[in-house]
C-alpha cells in the first residue's frame, strides 16, 4: 500500500496494490475509485485533499492486532 499528497493538485493518492487500472468512478464528489481488470479496487483519489484530510502532507500508520 501506498499513499501520495501531491500539494500542486491537492490530491491525495492511496494505492491499495500494484495492478493496471482498468476504469475509475466518482463515488461520491470528489473521492474517485480505482478499478483493477479483476473487478477489485486498486486504489482512491482524493481531490482537494487538504479540506477534507487533516493534514494531508502528513501521515500516520497502524496496523490492528
Amino acid at each position: 500500500m501506498k499513499a501520495e499528497y501531491d500539494k500542486e493538485t491537492d490530491t491525495l493518492t492511496i494505492t491499495l496494490r500494484d495492478a493496471r487500472v482498468k476504469e475509475s468512478d466518482e463515488v461520491r464528489p470528489g473521492v474517485i475509485a480505482d478499478f483493477g481488470y479483476d473487478g477489485g479496487v486498486v486504489g482512491f483519489e482524493i481531490l482537494q485533499a487538504s479540506k477534507v484530510v487533516e493534514h494531508a502532507g502528513e501521515m500516520q500508520f497502524a496496523v490492528a492486532g
